[in-house]
């Protein structure tokens, strides 16, 4: 079964644009929500993510895993393919 995967982001944020690439060339498929000037959504995923308002903010299987630095770091310790698993 495949994981999980949401992703908040906005439509012109740089790191956004390249943690989905990264979710991309994995071939990992994942829900994407574009929250742009959204504040009530913001306030959602700020309240998943324990407080953190930058952008991207990204789960796997409801467990936060951070932004883009923090998902290619898993990537780099070659962590992220078992949290997809």
């Amino acid at each position: 079964m495949a994981a999980n995967v949401e992703i908040y982001t906005w439509s012109r944020c740089p790191f956004c644009i390249r943690a989905k690439g990264l979710l991309d060339k994995k071939g990992v498929t994942y829900q994407e929500y574009c929250i742009d000037g959204d504040e009530d959504a913001r306030d959602v995923m700020a309240e998943r993510s324990k407080g953190r308002r930058s952008l991207p903010q990204i789960f796997i299987n409801d467990q936060h895993v951070g932004g883009c630095d923090d998902l290619h770091t898993l990537e780099a310790r070659g962590k992220l393919d078992p949290l997809l698993a």
